[in-house]
């Protein structure tokens, strides 16, 4: 196992000692087939995928480019390269792509496969692009590195994830209290560490990725905006593993909901950071 694989790093905020779950992501929660799942992944979208695009797009993706997109979720990312961008041909891969077939396209063909799965290997891409999908599984370091030699030489990895700065210091609210419960939950029950993505720049860079940098975008907190909505239905369909850590109930959940469309709402919401480099255009063989 590599020292960046899987559990919590030691020193780490927000998460229990224990060993991280062994359940998956879209099973054990937020689950495809639960009514309004699209719905709430769409919420998201509203909210990160401007600024994906404008990033994408600042690095060069457009005509010509063939695109991995993993964990593609209801396809928004990926038809926005397509049409805004103009990009040749998007793979837009997921563990259930019942979200993707509702919304095809020209250039958009879609794969029906786990990143985690050994025999992975769909081709050789200008851009592989993940959004939120590394944060939830356990051999990250390893995917990263899979995802990695994935690029034709000269192409573009763009990872996103969580990334929460204000988990440590947020004064005590029913908010503060159901961010916590969320990332101790989902720790316990997928094995998600958010306290691991500030490292992408340094782990990409151990790739032997070029031209590696690196942004954090944190979107406001404004009651009725997608952003609370998002928070509001994640914290729903992840009741059972909040109220199993002990750190909240039901009545606190609920009250955390209300907070969010209060007037009296004032908190800092986790953000996305960004993360990309270059494999080296002399780099024609696996690592």
């Amino acid at each position: 196992m590599h020292p960046t694989d899987g559990g919590t790093p030691a020193g780490s905020s927000g998460l229990g000692s224990g060993l991280p779950g062994s359940g998956q992501y879209g099973e054990a929660v937020f689950r495809p087939g639960q009514a309004g799942e699209d719905e709430r992944i769409d919420l998201g979208a509203l909210v990160y995928d401007d600024t994906t695009i404008a990033r994408l797009r600042e690095l060069g993706a457009g005509p010509g480019w063939t695109c991995l997109d993993v964990g593609a979720g209801t396809g928004s990312v990926a038809r926005r390269l397509l049409g805004e961008l103009g990009v040749t041909r998007v793979l837009a891969v997921d563990r259930d792509t019942r979200f993707l077939a509702a919304h095809p396209r020209p250039g958009l063909d879609l794969l029906e496969a786990d990143l985690t799965d050994p025999g992975f290997d769909p081709g050789r891409f200008h851009l592989v692009h993940a959004r939120f999908v590394l944060m939830h599984l356990p051999t990250r370091y390893r995917l990263m590195a899979r995802l990695r030699e994935l690029l034709l030489p000269g192409g573009l990895l763009v990872l996103s994830d969580a990334v929460d700065p204000a988990s440590d210091t947020a004064p005590p609210s029913p908010y503060s209290r159901a961010v916590q419960a969320m990332w101790q939950g989902l720790h316990d029950t997928i094995g998600t560490d958010v306290s691991w993505t500030p490292r992408y720049p340094h782990l990409l860079r151990g790739l032997g990725l070029e031209a590696v940098a690196a942004e954090i975008h944190v979107p406001p907190l404004v009651p009725g905006s997608a952003l609370s909505r998002f928070w509001a239905d994640t914290w729903d369909r992840a009741r059972e593993a909040m109220t199993g850590t002990g750190l909240v109930d039901d009545a606190d959940i609920d009250a955390a909901i209300r907070y969010l469309d209060s007037p009296g709402c004032a908190a800092l919401s986790p953000g996305m950071i960004t993360v990309w480099g270059r494999r080296p255009t002399a780099d024609t063989g696996q690592r």
